[in-house]
């Protein structure tokens, strides 16, 4: 918004949506806006629909022993510090997704522990993590230390690396300076190809190292079934062990499809099943193990995280399942949150219903106020797996979610409402400034996504009051909302 353009407290008094739209973009030609801002203000969401993949993102994962770099590399890629670094081996213990961009493509980079062959104990976890990152991406970012050269475990990678069959770009880090690509180049040895002399901690030959990812990155990923456009919904049932997934996937199927025990984790190969459910077909998607068996024999957590990953990757909404007759636990807030940080819809059902009693139900309410805060969007069905109890309130609530989860607002609305939101409730004054939402617009949807235009830094507390209001005004129920902002300075005269 220019100095000669009308507050929005003016714009909204009275004035047709689309009047306020002209008068907020016209605003914007006072601001620096690059080619990429150009082309989001271009399209005016009409086009969202067609504008989006038909299949999940790519998945790139970066693994490498320990201390050799990787999370460097990876906060080099995204542009911001995440990944925790320090100089201490083994600091990153879980596989962590990050979005990217590279030369206008998109994938998902997931950063991992260090590889280690004679790992034990929570070493030993790291590395099974590492190899499960592996057996879920489309392409590996293998990272070598060139000074140090090839170790054994570096050997140990390659070979985990060859049986997995899956592309590789080698990246031979901390070439600092010219003086060490000839240590770099005696990586050619380990037979994975050019090794890219890379320096994660200053930035060189990083963008070379990308365009020979790009060369190998698929389109859409291959880990996870793409979204069949005019097919069955795709449902994952996903939730800590043991809280009746498969018994709800029999109950809906009407036969004893899967094998139910009260052992955690009997879940072991993937279970898709067609189901008709209020006059629709739908493809539920039992959380089910991959495909390679990884030290099978130790932990169930382990392979509850793992299994929500892989069903996730290949559903449109998530139906996460809550043993109602046992306390909220800190696994089960954990797999939401996987949602979210998936995008995918979600519905949550609280499971064996039956066996509740008032003073259960009393308890349950405050437990969900307290540890679910963070989804009061998220519809919820009381539900009992085993005698079918109120099965078919599952339908409207996935209908629900599936349909916030794909909605678009139209530009000229959504910047109408913001004007009338930000008059009302203006950003607070930081630093003796006061930062100004200048235009904003929907950039896709599954889930909605949007991109605000703004003066300054837009606080978090800020953006989870503008998320509110935008879910009181326009529904999203059950869908996430992802929120980001760009800052443009003015142009100077």
């Amino acid at each position: 918004m220019s100095d000669h353009t009308p507050a929005p407290d003016q714009l909204a008094a009275g004035a047709p949506d689309e009047t306020v739209e002209r008068a907020l973009r016209a605003g914007l030609d006072a601001f620096e806006l690059n080619d990429a801002d150009l082309a989001l203000l271009d399209r005016d969401g009409s086009d969202l629909d067609d504008a989006e993949p038909t299949g999940p993102l790519p998945v790139v994962a970066v693994v490498g022993r320990p201390n050799v770099g990787k999370s460097t590399l990876v906060n080099r890629i995204i542009g911001r510090r995440e990944a925790v670094v320090e100089d201490v081996p083994g600091v990153t213990r879980d596989r962590v997704a990050y979005p990217a961009e590279w030369a206008g493509r998109d994938f998902t980079l997931v950063d991992t522990g260090g590889w280690s062959i004679d790992a034990t104990g929570i070493h030993l976890r790291v590395a099974e993590q590492a190899e499960i990152a592996v057996e879920l991406a489309d392409v590996v970012l293998f990272v070598v230390d060139a000074v140090v050269g090839a170790t054994d475990d570096d050997e140990a990678v390659v070979r985990l690396l060859r049986k997995s069959g899956k592309p590789v770009v080698l990246v031979a880090n901390k070439v600092d300076d010219q003086r060490i690509e000839a240590d770099a180049a005696a990586l050619w040895n380990l037979g994975l190809g050019q090794p890219w002399p890379v320096s994660a901690l200053h930035g060189r030959g990083s963008g070379d190292a990308l365009d020979a990812l790009l060369d190998v990155l698929p389109e859409f990923s291959e880990v996870g079934d793409n979204y069949r456009t005019g097919g069955p919904r795709r449902v994952a049932l996903i939730g800590r062990p043991n809280v009746g997934k498969s018994s709800m996937l029999n109950k809906l199927a009407g036969t004893e499809r899967v094998v139910v025990d009260n052992v955690a984790g009997t879940t072991r190969d993937p279970v898709d099943e067609l189901i008709d459910l209020g006059g629709k077909t739908w493809r539920f998607v039992d959380t089910a193990g991959i495909r390679r068996r990884v030290h099978q024999t130790r932990g169930a957590d382990f392979y509850a995280s793992l299994r929500t990953q892989t069903a996730l990757e290949k559903a449109e909404v998530a139906v996460v399942l809550i043993d109602a007759s046992e306390p909220i636990a800190e696994q089960d807030i954990r797999v939401i949150q996987q949602v979210i940080d998936a995008g995918r819809a979600l519905v949550v059902a609280y499971n064996k219903w039956d066996l509740l009693d008032e003073e259960r139900r009393h308890y349950l309410e405050r437990e969900i106020e307290r540890e679910l805060v963070q989804i009061p969007w998220a519809p919820r069905v009381n539900v009992a797996a085993r005698t079918g109890r109120h099965m078919d309130k599952l339908v409207p609530a996935l209908e629900t979610a599936l349909d916030s989860w794909d909605s678009r607002i139209p530009t000229a609305r959504l910047n109408a409402f913001l004007g009338e939101v930000v008059a009302a409730h203006p950003h607070p004054v930081r630093g003796g400034k006061q930062p100004r939402i200048l235009f904003a617009t929907q950039a896709g949807t599954r889930p909605p996504r949007f991109v605000l235009f703004s003066s300054g830094f837009i606080e978090a507390g800020y953006r989870r009051f503008l998320e509110r209001r935008l879910r009181e005004e326009f529904g999203f129920e059950g869908t996430p909302i992802e929120m980001s902002v760009r800052v443009r300075e003015k142009r100077k005269r």
